[in-house]
């Protein structure tokens, strides 16, 4: 299996996936829809493919060559967009034989539906990558590190010495950094003994924030206070960064993104809690511990280090 589909490669998430798929000899085929996208990027000489996930010939067309399809997938707040992405992607993987489809849920994924249409929506992706025949493996992280340095949270840690975040004071996550992630994906295409199945992921340790700020204070040499958000208050404040409004619409991007913490806040055990213990029998990659992945990180810069290359993939 050495040429790998790879969809949502200039988002975040594609980063690492494309670095740890050369990193194993591997060659990524990016599919996306402007095939320039990457040029003038690290990723420039990266072969590339024009593809549209919503059309399902344009997907099997993308495809062919190739021996397996690796997804990073949007979020979307409409669950019939979610259902065609996933069938498009089972149709591209049985047209062409594909031999493996591995999947990045992107976020926890419960068992039955919770009326939030982008979770909701991941649900039927994973149900149409399990009905193709083909050979898969489904990774449901529970929250990225990476969360982090992005522009709606880098800024106020690094100038402000605060880190805010849509979590009760009582939540305990398991963070993973998205370059374990994407080593879990490369894990899972180079090798041919990993049952098909859904693995959810997560860092070593169950954090509640004010220990993420412990740690970060630790790394970064000065204090780091918690600020736990309301769901709410989070929305508001995303809508007022990206639109320059803080009113939030209902069934927008901001207020669906805030329904996600509006579960987990309200469970009465964490869903965010990794069992390690399974994940260590099956796969021999063990993922940092946020303190590992914030020493890796440049704290006097309170710019995002992936938007150059997140801004490629929108021209």
């Amino acid at each position: 299996m050495t040429r790998i589909l790879v969809l949502g490669a200039t988002g975040d998430q594609g980063h690492p996936l494309i670095t740890r798929l050369l990193d194993a000899g591997l060659t990524p085929v990016a599919a996306l829809r402007n095939p320039d996208a990457l040029q003038g990027t690290e990723f420039a000489n990266v072969e590339t493919v024009q593809a549209d996930l919503y059309d399902a010939q344009s997907m099997i067309n993308a495809a062919q060559d190739t021996d397996a399809i690796a997804a990073n997938l949007p979020f979307v707040f409409d669950r019939e967009k979610a259902k065609t992405l996933g069938n498009n992607i089972a149709a591209a993987a049985k047209e062409n034989g594909v031999k493996k489809i591995v999947f990045n849920t992107s976020c926890f994924v419960a068992d039955k539906d919770n009326d939030n249409p982008a979770h909701d929506g991941r649900r039927d992706i994973e149900q149409a990558i399990i009905n193709s025949g083909t050979p898969y493996a489904i990774f449901e992280p529970k929250v990225f590190m990476d969360n982090m340095i992005r522009g709606w949270n880098k800024p106020p840690i690094v100038n402000q010495g605060v880190f805010a975040y849509p979590a009760k004071p009582d939540l305990l996550i398991s963070w993973i950094c998205l370059d374990d992630v994407a080593a879990y994906m490369v894990e899972a295409l180079t090798r041919d003994d990993i049952p098909s199945d859904r693995y959810a992921i997560g860092g070593p340790e169950a954090l509640l924030g004010d220990q993420v700020a412990e740690r970060l204070s630790k790394v970064m040499g000065k204090k780091i206070t918690f600020n736990s958000l309301t769901p709410d208050e989070f929305a508001s404040g995303m809508s007022l960064l990206v639109t320059g409004s803080a009113q939030v619409e209902p069934l927008s991007i901001y207020d669906g993104m805030a329904g996600f913490y509006r579960f987990y806040n309200v469970q009465a055990a964490s869903p965010l809690i990794a069992d390690n213990d399974k994940i260590n029998r099956i796969f021999s990659h063990r993922p940092a511990s946020l303190e590992q992945w914030a020493e890796r990180q440049d704290w006097t810069d309170p710019t995002d280090p992936a938007l150059r290359v997140r801004m490629a993939g929108v021209a």
